[in-house]
């Protein structure tokens, strides 16, 4: 997959990355305002945005019924078609919360959606990116999870249920999960992401830069071959993004206030 901007970027314009949004979670004391603050971002970038790529889990929970779609995100779905409709590339990739994306967001706001990595070189930088679900988790009863979700046996099985019951049930699961880390004071960590990208980079030297998210921590590291791998956090709490400006990669930080 190559972008539009493969040799150069327009003048004075740059690429940002940013994961984990979390959209319409239960765990948020204010969903609509999480929503805001991130269309108050997009908002603030839209002047210099080149591309946008939202690195999986931008909702907590998303299936797409062939003639219904879950209520909620009107003012996050309508300053994507915005930006699109001005001429910005905006790619989703696909987290391990946002899998059921089919052809709704596509088809009405202009933007890819991509379930897996994406490959792409933007101003001669190669970079690689994927959510990170599929490496982090290594566990038997994850990948057999993850391998229902993505079942279209399972998908349609799923359909056939009332989103009275499909819509609770999910989101109950997604706050159980994060209050139990919580609990249990998991803390991420990227070491299997860094393993997988060294690996990775030393068959492929041509990657400048692997970008990741899903573990909701912010870390950039360099590689032993000299590329650059870095994981976005998340919007929870920590408000971070990557910025591409044609030149270098930057993680930045969206002020709480903002």
């Amino acid at each position: 997959m190559n972008s539009d901007f493969s040799d150069t970027l327009p003048s004075g314009k740059r690429v940002y990355f940013l994961s984990d949004l979390h959209l319409g979670a239960g765990y948020f004391r204010d969903p609509k305002g999480a929503e805001r603050r991130v269309v108050r971002f997009l908002d603030a970038v839209k002047g210099d945005a080149a591309a946008i790529y939202l690195v999986g889990d931008v909702l907590d929970y998303w299936y797409e019924y062939r003639y219904v779609v879950p209520r909620g995100f009107t003012r996050f779905f309508g300053k994507l078609a915005e930006l699109s409709d001005a001429g910005v590339q905006i790619t989703w990739l696909v987290g391990n919360h946002d899998i059921w994306i089919f052809d709704y967001l596509p088809t009405e706001l202009g933007i890819t959606v991509v379930d897996g990595a994406v490959e792409t070189t933007i101003c001669g930088k190669r970079f690689y990116m994927e959510h990170g679900d599929a490496i982090d988790g290594d566990s038997r009863s994850f990948r057999l999870l993850r391998g229902l979700f993505r079942s279209r046996f399972c998908q349609r099985l799923y359909a056939a249920i009332h989103p009275r019951w499909t819509v609770p049930f999910a989101l109950r699961w997604s706050r159980s999960s994060r209050h139990s880390d919580s609990r249990a004071n998991v803390v991420a960590d990227p070491v299997r992401l860094v393993r997988f990208s060294g690996e990775d980079s030393a068959k492929h030297p041509e990657i400048d830069y692997f970008i990741y998210g899903h573990l909701h921590i912010e870390h950039c590291c360099r590689l032993a071959g000299g590329a650059e791998m870095a994981v976005l956090g998340d919007w929870i709490d920590k408000y971070t993004y990557a910025e591409f400006d044609g030149k270098e990669l930057a993680m930045r930080r969206w002020g709480k206030s903002q």
